[in-house]
């Protein structure tokens, strides 16, 4: 690996992760950002970044990326960093479909000295027992002997400006000593904010896992104690404000747990506990509470339309906001979907309006059908829940004139004044 600086970098999966890993690269050196996807290549080629995470003119300041879906072009590259999506299945277990068919398109672009880095979060163990043995058998290559490996887990939090990828700490590792530090000098020319070497892959895999593990089950205590609250008639916000007047109270909120991390992570850990023979209780407690927050949501607004004196079977509901966070368009396993089902089980009519949210996405990929724009006077209960700055920037006032008489308003993220709601989490 002793010309590095001037291998070509290919970089596999052009999504949240891929992309602006591609344009920090591709404003130093040549790089190639690979997306099976044309239509993806094709809006990129012409300036347009759908994630929102990469502007137009960031783009274009990467002079030395070039773009393609066809995998032919991986043959002039010496390094592959994968960035491919690790999702879990319906059973919640995780699904490695992508990072297989990733590790076979390296496989057959690899060449005797190539390294091999991957991004993408996964189990601890993951990277040398999944994806090595398909490069292996698909190249003809031998690891750690014709051809090295890396891993250095992406730290991305779409929609947020403030920490991006230079200004971000990054992880690496590598499958040698010197590997190691060849992987680490590589992230170095990119990374302002530092990195920190892990001592081997694993190490660097389960440090990965356990980030967004420890916030799912803190986001889960505050749920546990929301849902506590709410049967005592406290007001669970105005609690955290008061122990949060305590130097280190950690400032967790309730909520829906979506998203491409804290919501899939966890299982990623836990499926490999439990296939070494370990049972993780509290992870799992607190993934099941987590994932029960929409249904409760659900509830409370049925018993809001009910003492209103109105039937619910029938009763018009209007859900504001589907991404699974706020002031971002990303729709990967965004519980909003838990609240929509739970109304539509009760009878109620569901409607979904979501300013952020790519409507032909939010189709094919949720089944959710999103309005241009709500009428006006029609609802019998509107739930906020996603706090997308342009709703918060409405005011209650101005939401409610998309109800009825007597409309109910429910805020799932407290965006709004507790005043100014008939409830929130």
């Amino acid at each position: 690996m002793s010309d590095l600086k001037n291998t070509r970098i290919a970089i596999i999966g052009l999504g949240y992760v891929g992309l602006p890993l591609a344009v920090e690269f591709g404003r130093i050196r040549p790089v190639l950002g690979f997306d099976i996807h044309e239509e993806r290549i094709s809006d990129l080629g012409q300036g347009r970044d759908k994630t929102l995470e990469v502007s137009k003119d960031e783009l274009g300041a990467a002079k030395h990326l070039e773009l393609s879906s066809n995998p032919s072009d991986l043959s002039t590259c010496g390094i592959f960093i994968v960035t491919v999506p690790t999702p879990i299945d319906r059973h919640r277990r995780p699904d490695l479909e992508p990072l297989r068919k990733a590790s076979e398109t390296v496989g057959r672009a690899l060449k005797k000295g190539g390294l091999v880095i991957f991004e993408s979060t996964v189990y601890p163990g993951c990277t040398e027992e999944v994806c090595i043995p398909i490069i292996e058998d698909v190249s003809g290559l031998t690891y750690n002997a014709d051809f090295y490996a890396g891993y250095s887990p992406e730290r991305i939090n779409p929609g947020d400006k403030q920490h991006r990828l230079p200004n971000i700490v990054k992880v690496t590792s590598g499958s040698t000593a010197n590997i190691a530090e060849c992987v680490d000098e590589l992230y170095s020319s990119i990374i302002t904010a530092g990195t920190h070497k892990a001592s081997s892959i694993k190490v660097a895999e389960a440090a990965k896992v356990i980030e967004n593990t420890q916030r799912d089950l803190n986001i889960a205590l505050v749920n546990e104690l929301s849902l506590i609250f709410n049967r005592l008639d406290i007001d669970t916000h105005e609690v955290l404000e008061a122990a949060s007047t305590k130097w280190n109270f950690l400032p967790f909120r309730p909520g829906l747990v979506g998203g491409h991390c804290i919501g899939v992570d966890p299982y990623y850990l836990t499926h490999k506990a439990q296939e070494i023979g370990y049972h993780p209780e509290v992870i799992l407690a607190g993934r099941r509470i987590n994932d029960g927050m929409g249904r409760f949501v659900t509830d409370e607004v049925a018993k809001l339309v009910i003492h209103k004196g109105k039937k619910v079977k029938g009763a018009k509901a209007l859900v504001l906001g589907l991404t699974f966070k706020e002031n971002c368009p990303d729709l990967r396993n965004t519980r909003v979907t838990d609240i929509i089902a739970g109304l539509t089980r009760y009878g109620m009519d569901v409607d979904v309006y979501d300013p952020w949210a790519d409507a032909e996405m939010a189709r094919e990929e949720l089944g959710v059908t999103l309005l241009e724009e709500p009428d006006k006077s029609l609802y019998d209960a509107i739930i906020l829940a996603v706090a997308h700055q342009q709703f918060v920037d409405m005011g209650a006032e101005n939401i409610r004139h998309w109800g009825g008489q007597d409309v109910i308003l429910y805020d799932v993220k407290a965006g709004l004044p507790k005043r100014d709601s008939d409830g929130r989490l």
